[in-house]
């Protein structure tokens, strides 16, 4: 079963400078029959103006996955851990015990990221921060693991979960397959481009709600990219 999650019905809040999309319930979204999907909490699509961004604040024992779609995010913690991560690229923290933290956008044109929160599979270990490129050249027509708990994800930025997010870059008319595990659980947003997923036709930045599929074929109906989240139930 695939359920499509519409772009612009999709919960909602404007800031000023910062215009976020909430897939699940988040903040002063509430929505009871989305409060996640699997051990995926949130996936946000935020869209960041030039010189803003989210002051210093606290988390503990989650996962927290930044995909950079567009510009650039500049991350600063407690941790004494500074880095600026591109788009295309990612990085992972792991909040753990707790961390402290800044996200901004200190470049001069918009940002646009997609923030994904995964529950960790254990908690009280030491926070922790990292940052790796995924050229999207090396995805062009294949799923890669960007980040994992997963075996075998030597390459991806380790995250304390039972879960796999995934990138791909698709020019129209090519596809790529996706084998999932028994009794997984999947949630594929195109990050641009228009895709059909077994048959489903999805537009930029809607979500799919992947259950009880033990493989999805995504098709390009024009250049595309998307980010997979592997989930265990």
């Amino acid at each position: 079963m695939i359920e499509r999650r519409p772009f612009d019905r999709l919960g909602a809040a404007d800031h000023g400078w910062l215009n976020a999309k909430h897939h699940f319930s988040f903040a002063e979204y509430y929505d009871p029959q989305r409060m996640g999907w699997g051990a995926m909490r949130v996936w946000n699509d935020d869209t960041i103006a030039p010189q803003t961004g989210f002051p210093p604040h606290s988390h503990r024992d989650m996962e927290i996955i930044t995909y950079v779609r567009r510009g650039a995010i500049t991350h600063e913690d407690n941790l004494g851990n500074r880095g600026r991560t591109l788009a295309g690229d990612v990085q992972v923290m792991s909040a753990g015990t707790g961390i402290r933290h800044s996200e901004y956008n200190l470049e001069p044109d918009t940002t646009q990221i997609f923030q994904i929160w995964i529950m960790p599979d254990h908690q009280g270990e030491p926070p922790t921060w990292g940052a790796k490129p995924f050229p999207r050249a090396d995805r062009t027509g294949r799923f890669v693991a960007l980040a994992s708990g997963m075996e075998g994800d030597a390459e991806a930025l380790p995250i304390r979960a039972n879960a796999r997010v995934l990138g791909v870059s698709l020019k129209a008319g090519e596809s790529a397959e996706y084998d999932f595990g028994s009794e997984r659980l999947g949630y594929l947003v195109p990050a641009s481009g228009r895709v059909e997923v077994n048959g489903l036709t999805l537009e930029a930045r809607d979500g799919a709600a992947i259950s009880g599929e033990s493989r999805v074929r995504v098709t390009a109906l024009e250049d595309a990219e998307l980010v997979l989240v592997d989930s265990a139930p």
